[in-house]
């Protein structure tokens, strides 16, 4: 049988958290807090280790599923819920803005907004901001998630959501996974009939931003930015 031998106390990664705080702690000592335990055949610290190996980069950690985990030896189900959870947790922490209002102004406004949450997903999702005269964001609504068609975006449902905010105006947000933020033809068929809704409602449509990788497209300005 194979045996591991135990990490003296003092280098344990929770010990070490307590004793020198977290900032302290190395990426897998850090997984391996999440973690907790290793199994039969390799210590929790071999096992963050091995959680790393299979990432380009930490960044690829929050792209992964909890399916994508269990494929690494030694995860499974409970660890990859964790993982995940812990990830989550810290976007929205990384989200949160004290007391201090969002105020959208500019399509830079709503790039540093969103483009968190957006950029690295693979999947298209589509966003409506719902803005107060003073451009104060009052929130924000998903409204669907997948290749946009205009017929399903459904401005009824989207002015009848600012009507009941009393929203002054909205303003479109999605992104492109291929990393590239050039509008696509559906896009701009979608956004033309989203003003034309926005016109007969009385609610003024600021602008509709297509999100890429570190650049981002306004189709009103007609113009793409690069971060």
């Amino acid at each position: 049988m194979y045996l591991i031998k135990e990490m003296p106390k003092e280098e344990r990664p929770r010990e070490r958290l307590m004793q020198r705080g977290p900032s302290a702690l190395s990426h897998d000592e850090l997984i391996a807090i999440l973690l907790r335990t290793g199994d039969e055949h390799q210590s929790v610290i071999d096992l963050a280790k091995k959680v790393l190996y299979h990432l380009s980069s930490l960044d690829d950690l929050k792209r992964m599923s909890v399916f994508e985990l269990m494929t690494i030896p030694g995860i499974k189900e409970a660890k990859a819920c964790t993982l995940i959870a812990a990830i989550e947790l810290g976007r929205r922490l990384s989200e949160t803005k004290k007391t201090e209002k969002t105020i959208i102004r500019s399509a830079y406004d709503v790039y540093h907004h969103v483009h968190a949450r957006l950029s690295h997903l693979m999947q298209e999702h589509f966003l409506t901001l719902y803005l107060t005269i003073k451009s104060e964001l009052i929130t924000e609504e998903t409204i669907f998630i997948g290749t946009i068609n205009q017929t399903l975006i459904h401005p009824r449902e989207i002015f009848k959501t600012a009507i009941k905010l009393s929203a002054s105006a909205v303003l479109f947000v999605h992104n492109h996974p291929t990393g590239d933020s050039m509008p696509s033809k559906a896009d701009i068929l979608a956004t033309e009939q989203l003003m034309q809704a926005a016109e007969l409602m009385g609610i003024d449509l600021i602008d509709h931003i297509v999100i890429g990788k570190n650049e981002f497209y306004s189709i009103k300005e007609r113009k793409k930015f690069v971060i």
